[in-house]
C-alpha cells in the first residue's frame, strides 16, 4: 500500500464551553466559525480543493471513546477499506465499524498510547 495518510482532516478537542471556545478563536485568531467549528480549505499537490476541520466538543462527549484523552486527530487517507484491513493485520486496534456518508468514509483506530484516531477517506466535493 503506497499512501496511507495524505493529510490532516481535522483536530477535535474537548472544551469546557465549546461555544465560548469558538467565539474566542474567532475573535483572537480570526477563525471563521460555525456550529461545527471552522473549516480550513486548501489544495493538494494535484490542485484538488480539500478541507481540514477544527471542532470544539463538549467535555462530556463520548465521541472520543474508548480513549479518555481530551483530543482526537482526524487524518485524511486513501482507500480506507484497504487501509483498515492492513492495519488490522499489523495488530492495530480497530474501533467500531467503518461508516459511510455523502462526504466520505470514516474508520477509527487506537494508537500505541490509546489515543483514538479518526481516519477519513474524504469526498471534499460534497462541501462545495
Amino acid at each position: 500500500m503506497k499512501k496511507r495518510v495524505t493529510g490532516i482532516g481535522g483536530l477535535f478537542f474537548k472544551a469546557t464551553d465549546p461555544k465560548a471556545s469558538k467565539a474566542w478563536y474567532k475573535k483572537h485568531l480570526g477563525f471563521n466559525t460555525d456550529d461545527y467549528g471552522c473549516t480550513f480549505w486548501w489544495k493538494d499537490e494535484a490542485g484538488n480543493k480539500c478541507s481540514t476541520q477544527w471542532s470544539a466538543f463538549p467535555e462530556e462527549t463520548s465521541y472520543f471513546e474508548p480513549s479518555t484523552k481530551a483530543c482526537m486527530f482526524n487524518y485524511r487517507v486513501e482507500n480506507l477499506e484497504k487501509l483498515l484491513k492492513v492495519l488490522k493485520k499489523e495488530g492495530v486496534t480497530i474501533v467500531g465499524e467503518m461508516q459511510v456518508f455523502e462526504y466520505g468514509k470514516f474508520g477509527w483506530i487506537l494508537d500505541n498510547d490509546d489515543n483514538k484516531i479518526e481516519l477519513w477517506e474524504p469526498i471534499d466535493a460534497a462541501f462545495l
